[in-house]
């Protein structure tokens, strides 16, 4: 028919494209009358040549301009893109919240230093201290062992001759009265030296009081042996070792047990004596207190103490009292070194 395309121009349309009738502008005819509408892309006919299909048709014209791709877009490894800009702002945000907890975290390890280092140092003084403690009454005890045999002790011959007309009670209540005097006045010393409180001097005048009240209390414990017959066996150490025994453990000598006068010859004996004079430390401490109140405690508080402990001694040696009529012939007490340097 006239004015119909050659069956040789005709495009060969694939099924399922678009119709194009006559009439009706083809993809180059749509193309120039819309520039700025989107190319489409249109598989090329089959049996037509490049210059009969218009446009190009091609994959790349269709395309575009390259886009980013999701996984792109996603990263904000952009400088300028908003995901970098909100992370660096949360960034930022948790440095100024984690700057003040890291300055008290600092301040907290600073204080806990500290804490060490003082603790440290409250641990050395007490160890140093502990330990001129120990070596304190360490040496007094070793001072009491030294005293011991040169405290002069009347035996029961010359108590006898010095108390006419009395009975073992009445000599031994004379001796209880005497030592509590003695041992009053140590206290009331010490107290008197102490009315204005020196702490370098406090040590010293704890050690003269136990030493002069330990002396006063080894001379009662050794003559009321004497008047209960109970005087121990041995040589003047020996006999000395078992009064302090006595005074430490604060009981009577048994003559007939030879091991408590042999437990007062070994290391027992020294561990002993630190523990009572730990004690009398301590029950001596309130004698320091100044403007002469230490010395009216002094006085009370070493008399208290000295007829306590003849209590016990006494009551401990009227279970094995020995009369007078059945004691045998005892010889005289050797007579210490140096007595005059104790001032008995």
């Amino acid at each position: 028919m006239a004015g119909d395309t050659p069956s040789r121009k005709r495009r060969l349309r694939l099924p399922g494209s678009s119709r194009t009738d006559k009439g009706v502008p083809g993809p180059a005819e749509g193309a120039q009358e819309a520039p700025d509408a989107e190319p489409t892309a249109s598989l090329p006919s089959l049996g037509t040549r490049d210059d009969e299909r218009g446009l190009p048709a091609s994959l790349e014209a269709a395309a575009g301009p390259e886009a980013p791709l999701p996984a792109e877009r996603g990263t904000g490894q952009d400088d300028g893109s908003p995901v970098e800009a909100r992370r660096a702002g949360r960034l930022d945000a948790v440095k100024r919240l984690a700057e003040p907890a890291r300055g008290r975290l600092d301040r907290m390890r600073i204080d806990s230093d500290r804490i060490d280092a003082v603790r440290r140092g409250v641990a050395q003084g007490v160890k140093r201290g502990g330990d001129g403690a120990r070596a304190g009454i360490g040496y007094l005890a070793d001072r009491l062992i030294d005293l011991a045999p040169r405290i002069p002790v009347r035996d029961l011959a010359t108590l006898r001759r010095q108390f006419p007309g009395l009975g073992p009670e009445e000599i031994a209540d004379k001796l209880v009265a005497g030592a509590a005097n003695a041992s009053s006045t140590v206290g009331a010393g010490i107290g008197a030296a102490a009315m204005l409180p020196m702490p370098p001097a406090m040590p010293a005048e704890l050690a003269a009081e136990i030493t002069g009240v330990a002396a006063v209390e080894l001379k009662l414990i050794a003559e009321l042996h004497e008047v209960y017959g109970l005087r121990p066996p041995g040589r003047l150490t020996q006999r000395s070792a078992a009064y302090l025994t006595s005074w430490a453990e604060e009981r009577g000598v048994d003559p007939t047990k030879p091991t408590t006068v042999n437990a007062a010859l070994g290391g027992q004996l020294k561990r002993e004596l630190r523990q009572q004079i730990m004690k009398r430390m301590v029950r001596n401490l309130p004698n320091l207190m100044p403007f002469m109140v230490g010395a009216a405690v002094g006085a009370v508080m070493n008399r208290r103490d000295t007829k306590k402990l003849a209590s016990r001694i006494r009551e401990d040696l009227r279970g094995r009292q020995v009369p007078w009529d059945a004691l045998p012939e005892l010889p005289p007490l050797e007579r210490p070194e140096n007595p005059p340097e104790l001032g008995f």
